[in-house]
């Protein structure tokens, strides 16, 4: 099979491709390499990518519709999995135009891509962020999703309304997979799991927001690799259900589908710095602070759907994915 992965220097993208080239699959990945982060974790993911039977890679901004156009005629991929975006709930108070330009421009080129060249299944990256002001819990992608906090996560509900729209008019089959908190090798460093690792390696004291009175529904990201993967093998179904008198978010007539991919199985962020502490054998220094602007306080996922569907069921306990977590940042940064 060939596939597309946009944003393939990334976390999430890198360890998709991964998993798409272990099982023998022909991959063309995709990324600007900017610097919203160092542009050097970029590189050193793709650099474990090549090499391998079946990779090529082509740095390409998936706004430049031109070229993004040009990729889609040439690699003619029978699927995609579209990853690249511009991540961050914070950074986005500050930089909303990087948003407008990678989340919104940068998604109808893909849609274009596959709309025109007769992809047969788009999976691309949504967020639980889209859950905002929302408080019953787990959250489930039958609630409403009508109150972003963030331009972020305004973004990401845009991207699941623009490929409905594509999927109703062009039958076009799409999924988006709402990503709770995924944690890591080769993750990102405007995450807590490095921000953390990284001070309490070094000594430095780590911010905690909302007093630490914060859960997350953290997910290893291996476990996350493996459920887009299989999404990818099951092209979205128009729901034969479906009513216009009582709509179910996250079906449609259309080939259209949304879930959560998770957990389910919340952690405490102060249990989460505890085991970052036990596999540093160091102990944290906390400045507690406030709740910050578009922040929630909890997250929790409800996968039943992706479960029942895909037979997505994460394996990794929090204690085995911090370990390998912190075993790679200390090789990655030698220390």
């Amino acid at each position: 099979m060939r596939v597309l992965v946009t944003g393939a220097a990334g976390f999430i993208g890198f360890h998709v491709a991964s998993a798409l080239l272990a099982r023998g699959d022909e991959v063309v990945g995709i990324d600007n390499l900017d610097d919203y982060y160092d542009p050097a974790l970029k590189r050193a993911r793709l650099a474990q990518l090549e090499g391998r039977a079946g990779w090529s890679f082509q740095a390409m901004d998936i706004a430049d519709d031109t070229r993004i156009s040009a990729l889609f005629a040439s690699f003619r991929p029978h699927r995609v999995a579209h990853m690249a975006a511009q991540a961050g709930v914070r950074y986005s108070l500050s930089n909303p135009q990087a948003y407008v330009a990678s989340n919104f421009s940068g998604f109808l080129p893909i849609l274009e891509g596959c709309r025109h060249n007769g992809v047969e299944h788009l999976v691309y990256a949504s967020s639980s962020s889209v859950y905002g002001a929302n408080t019953r819990q787990p959250f489930s992608v039958a609630h409403n999703v009508d109150h972003p906090l963030s331009l972020y996560a305004a973004s990401k509900k845009a991207n699941e309304l623009m490929a409905h729209s594509y999927s109703h008019l062009y039958r076009l089959p799409a999924t988006g997979l709402r990503f709770f908190t995924v944690y890591g090798p080769w993750g990102r460093p405007d995450m807590a799991p490095y921000i953390f690792t990284q001070k309490i390696l070094a000594g430095e004291p780590i911010d905690v927001f909302n007093a630490g009175h914060h859960a997350r529904d953290f997910t290893y990201v291996d476990d996350i690799a493996e459920g887009v993967v299989r999404a990818l093998d099951r092209p979205a179904q128009p729901s034969p259900t479906w009513s216009g008198d009582d709509p179910d978010p996250a079906t449609s007539t259309a080939p259209w589908r949304i879930y959560n991919i998770g957990n389910s199985q919340p952690v405490a962020l102060m249990d989460f710095i505890a085991e970052i502490e036990m596999a540093c054998d160091r102990k944290a220094k906390i400045n507690f602070l406030p709740m910050q602007p578009g922040d929630v306080a909890e997250t929790s996922a409800d996968v039943s759907a992706l479960q029942r569907d895909i037979g997505f069921h994460p394996r990794t306990p929090i204690r085995d994915g911090i370990g390998k977590f912190v075993a790679w940042y200390r090789a990655y940064r030698r220390v």
